[in-house]
């Protein structure tokens, strides 16, 4: 029977059909399926569970978990990053657009100093984030991440591959931000979103009775925090080195916004890039520093506040394309819809696609330029180069003569015209052979 599976690739309604065929057992189905259930084929065994006991300052749990959330009534992807105390239960939520080892170590830094104590062990899945190699309790860490959890006091533990009950409060967590704190609240943007994800995790549900105990999360913290090992009075927020260059017009570009740096020089300079700001060195002092630019601002150039505003435009900063797609949605509703289907498909940039199409209809007439978006639209051709090769087919496929292009008469009035008219007639005989 465990051969025929394997050669069925674990069909069991063709392993049903060849012992029928093949070998002769007439079975029923739901017996055959009894069977492999009791010989354990093709299904996991059921292994029992290992208990961990519930100690205060034995240890946190953090995980990640996507959700779709409306900001401002547009559903938004995001990464919701869950820390969780084990023994008391406390909470700290916040979500992200994107997390990566850099926020993970900036949720840490901020979830532990607002505790302002920290257990010895943090259970992980086996995340790339701190994990560099290995499985479950042969898992070797990131050097990186390693680091900077024994700057905090702690180690990170990843549990066996598939037992992600191992950290089973941190998964009840997010079941409970599923049911609980996304129903029935509306956000604006991320930041309103992770100021009442604080509110409800670190005040909301510290006061909430949890469990059938009805335990109280920050009563029993005051019970465990004798037990945590507390933080030093100070500790360095975490931050990325990123080298950049000053442009002439005095600008540096981070995370697609412009950044002013004082002084008349350019050339290369280091930005330390924190959660929620920006420091600029140059020549290893600090120049400046600025609040990072809200989430969803790009294409910004940011100034001093007590300095004004420099007359120069940051280098090779896009220039927006609005104009373009008013004249174009103008032209025709076809037209129109055909701007939507062009800025919905994947890998087109919107400026540079709609200045690259507003282009392209200035080089026919309208009416040529509407029939080809007509068909471009009906056979869903995003490429503008097959565009332009439809208007050519269009052409060629138009009986008559070409329609001549519109010639506005008032150029007869115009100076120049007048002044070219006085000249005499060239001799053009000598094309006539």
């Amino acid at each position: 029977m465990r051969h025929l599976y394997t050669q069925c690739d674990g069909y069991v309604q063709r392993v049903w059909e060849k012992l029928r065929e093949e070998h002769g057992v007439d079975v029923k189905y739901s017996t055959l399926t009894r069977w492999l259930r009791q010989w354990g084929i093709g299904q996991p065994l059921a292994t029992r569970c290992q208990r961990v006991p519930d100690e205060p300052g034995a240890e946190m749990q953090h995980d990640t978990s996507p959700f779709t959330v409306l900001l401002s009534g547009v559903p938004t992807k995001l990464q919701a990053s869950l820390l969780y105390l084990r023994y008391s239960k406390r909470r700290y939520l916040q979500f992200y657009r994107v997390f990566d080892r850099f926020r993970m170590k900036c949720f840490l830094h901020r979830a532990l100093v607002h505790w302002a104590y920290a257990p010895p062990v943090c259970v992980i899945d086996n995340t790339n984030l701190a994990r560099w190699r290995g499985l479950g309790a042969q898992a070797v860490m990131v050097p990186e991440m390693e680091a900077f959890a024994k700057t905090y006091g702690f180690r990170f533990l990843c549990h066996a591959r598939g037992h992600s009950d191992r950290k089973a409060g941190e998964e009840r967590s997010f079941s409970t931000v599923e049911t609980n704190f996304l129903p029935g609240r509306t956000f604006e943007n991320l930041a309103d979103l992770n100021r009442q994800a604080l509110d409800w995790s670190t005040v909301r549900m510290e006061q909430r009775p949890q469990g059938k105990a009805g335990l109280i999360p920050a009563q029993a913290f005051e019970h465990e925090v004798h037990f945590l090992q507390p933080l030093p009075p100070y500790l360095p927020a975490p931050y990325l080195i990123l080298e950049r260059s000053v442009d002439e017009y005095g600008y540096v570009a981070v995370d697609a916004n412009y950044y002013w740096v004082p002084g008349t020089g350019r050339g290369r300079l280091t930005v330390l890039r924190y959660e929620d700001q920006l420091q600029i060195y140059v020549a290893g002092q600090l120049a400046i520093q600025y609040a990072l630019a809200p989430d969803g601002v790009r294409n910004q150039q940011f100034d001093p506040p007590d300095k004004p505003a420099a007359h120069a435009q940051p280098r090779h900063r896009p220039q927006p394309s609005d104009e373009e797609e008013k004249r174009l949605r103008a032209l025709a509703p076809t037209v129109s819809a055909y701007v939507d289907f062009l800025l919905a498909t994947p890998g087109h940039l919107r400026h540079q696609t709609l200045r690259r199409l507003w282009a392209l209809s200035q080089r026919m007439s309208p009416e040529l330029f509407v029939r080809a978006v007509e068909r471009a639209h009906r056979y869903r051709l995003p490429e503008l180069k097959t565009l332009e090769r439809l208007a050519h087919l269009v052409v060629q496929a138009t009986p008559g003569q070409l329609p001549l292009p519109a010639i506005d008469e008032s150029f007869r009035d115009r100076p120049a015209y007048q002044d070219g008219a006085l000249t005499e007639t060239p001799n053009l005989t000598a094309y006539d052979d």
